[in-house]
């Protein structure tokens, strides 16, 4: 007897009848309906379905840094799975497009009855935040409540046990800690990466000094010279750099930060390929970020001015500060800075590169 087969139609798959009986107007329930409310809907519930996804693949790689050991191939899924949410996160920023299609008397049409609903209340995109690294001690608050106060019961005891789980910011630390590059047999990475810098800038003074330029251009210049050489020092003393994370100037660990520049330097070894795109990723997802909050303060400049949002924060004044403020992966894009030329690159002992193939293993 031939065995049945079990038919998934398209509609119950993906239970539309849920999601396509899910929008409900208020403005429909005491007066004519505000046409672009419904676009206002959509919107949102889009905006919360890609931010599940999101944490899915987020929840993915967390899950991957957890394991005791993290190979080439989990480096692998890991990019890709990050290149994902970046795309995913281009497609948020973009459906801002759309939603600017409403003209700000079309949203006084409605806004009155979303009060005091807010887009501070999306548990999701908090989860998102905090499952990152923005705990709440680096978090612009705005009035005297924290922000996990905007939810209750279980969503609240979500958020709070988040807070005291470690985040990807703190999973990257102990990865890059425990990469085994820095100190690599006969081969010290930050003191050679010292003597290539100096190499470098005294290259850079004897061009100086030997160039067609007034005495006070050339004072100028190298007097910028030596603010580098210092800036360099400070970045490479691990007491100087200690000092400045209880500062709060950085957060990143000096092990990690030597890992990370390394890293960045030798890119083109087979083996930090993928852990160069990681690192890329995670500061693209930063600035992704920061694009969309900066994209819905201009929305919100446009609709509303200097009007109180609906849930009671100082509208575009509190997000314009949460621009630079809850960016999360400032010392890796700030890696950029210690960069030097091919040229400078201390060369690597055969044996090292041989390392740094695909059959190192961590």
């Amino acid at each position: 007897m031939a065995e049945k087969t079990t038919s998934v139609h398209y509609l119950n798959y993906l239970q539309l009848d849920k999601i396509l009986e899910a929008q409900h107007p208020l403005s429909n329930e005491k007066e004519e309906e505000a046409h672009e409310e419904m676009l206002f809907i959509i919107i949102h519930q889009a905006y919360e379905l890609w931010f599940k996804q999101i944490l899915h693949e987020i929840s993915s790689v967390m899950e991957l840094f957890q394991k005791d050991k993290i190979d080439e191939e989990n480096v692998g899924i890991i990019v890709r799975r990050m290149d994902r949410v970046n795309k995913i996160m281009t497609t948020l920023v973009g459906q801002l497009d759309i939603l600017e299609t409403m003209t700000s008397l079309d949203f006084l049409d409605f806004r009155h009855h979303l009060s005091p609903a807010s887009g501070f209340q999306s548990h999701q995109f908090r989860k998102l935040e905090v499952m990152l690294g923005l705990k709440i001690e680096k978090r612009h608050q705005f009035g005297d409540c924290p922000y996990h106060a905007q939810f209750e019961g279980e969503k609240k005891e979500e958020i709070l046990n988040l807070e005291e789980n470690q985040s990807l910011f703190m999973l990257l630390e102990k990865w890059l800690e425990r990469i085994p590059f820095l100190n690599m047999e006969d081969f010290d990475f930050t003191s050679k990466y010292e003597d290539a810098v100096n190499q470098m800038l005294e290259k850079e003074i004897e061009g100086i000094k030997s160039a067609k330029l007034t005495d006070s251009d050339k004072e100028i210049r190298l007097r910028m010279i030596e603010e580098n050489r210092k800036y360099f020092e400070r970045v490479l003393s691990e007491t100087e750099h200690n000092k400045a994370m209880k500062e709060g100037e950085t957060s990143l660990s000096y092990k990690a930060t030597m890992s990370a520049l390394l890293i960045n330097l030798y890119r083109d070894e087979p083996i930090l390929h993928l852990p160069y795109q990681f690192l890329r990723s995670l500061v693209e997802l930063d600035h992704k970020i920061a694009t969309w909050r900066f994209r819905h303060v201009q929305m919100v400049e446009k609709m509303l001015g200097q009007k109180i949002g609906t849930g009671g924060s100082s509208g575009q004044g509190y997000l314009k500060e949460t621009v630079d403020k809850h960016k999360l992966f400032t010392d890796l894009a700030n890696i950029a800075t210690l960069m030097i030329s091919r040229s400078y690159l201390p060369e690597l002992p055969k044996n090292i590169k041989d390392n740094l193939g695909f059959n190192f293993k961590n």
